[in-house]
């Protein structure tokens, strides 16, 4: 029997859980140690740096950063588990791709912070939501259409600040964009695979 998307937000709440206390745990880890964590950030054309593909989603600068985080963080996996097959394939994927596109096209600075993750995830929303055409996916693209619309089209331009990673949104939205558009069937097609199979 399918589970409807209540019941797959619930079951994906404790891992939800892990993500959000691992956000935590490494902002306190790089309070309390000597070290600074934030070294391992994205530079992009860095060899050293690739190794921030997968760390800078941790990595944050202070307090108000991972705070103006996690809350759309939070919401935006909740939203991708509850209406996405493997919704942890697709945050991996983007976090590789769009982290990829930063390291080869970014400026030359340390990128850290999960906001690339976070229009990684709209981007992919809003793509899938309307190519697949069911109703728990549009449905999230548009509350996500809604909701963070406007912080995807001005976070990904220069104009919002030099401190802020502009190129890191804008890599990981084209990186989600490309994943929801490519990665996933549309209604027609699933049509198109019934009637194959019916010959």
């Amino acid at each position: 029997m399918q589970q409807s998307i209540f019941e797959k937000l619930k079951l994906s709440g404790a891992r939800i859980g892990v993500f959000a206390a691992a956000l935590w745990l490494v902002f306190i880890a790089d309070w309390i140690l000597p070290a600074d964590l934030n070294r391992w950030g994205i530079t992009p054309r860095d060899l050293g740096g690739l190794w921030g593909i997968l760390f800078s989603p941790f990595l944050h600068g202070d307090l108000s950063h991972l705070l103006s985080n996690f809350l759309p963080l939070m919401i935006l996996l909740a939203l991708l588990l509850a209406t996405q097959k493997d919704g942890w394939l697709i945050v991996l994927q983007i976090v590789l791709l769009g982290g990829l596109l930063l390291w080869i096209f970014g400026r030359p600075a340390v990128h850290v912070g999960a906001s690339g993750l976070i229009y990684g995830l709209i981007a992919y929303l809003m793509a899938a939501g309307f190519r697949q055409g069911r109703f728990g996916p549009a449905i999230a693209a548009l509350v996500v259409g809604f909701l963070y619309g406007g912080t995807l089209l001005s976070g990904v331009l220069p104009t919002v600040g030099e401190h802020v990673s502009w190129d890191g949104h804008l890599t990981s939205a084209i990186a989600g964009g490309l994943l929801g558009y490519f990665l996933t069937s549309s209604s027609q097609d699933a049509v198109n695979i019934v009637d194959i199979d019916r010959q």
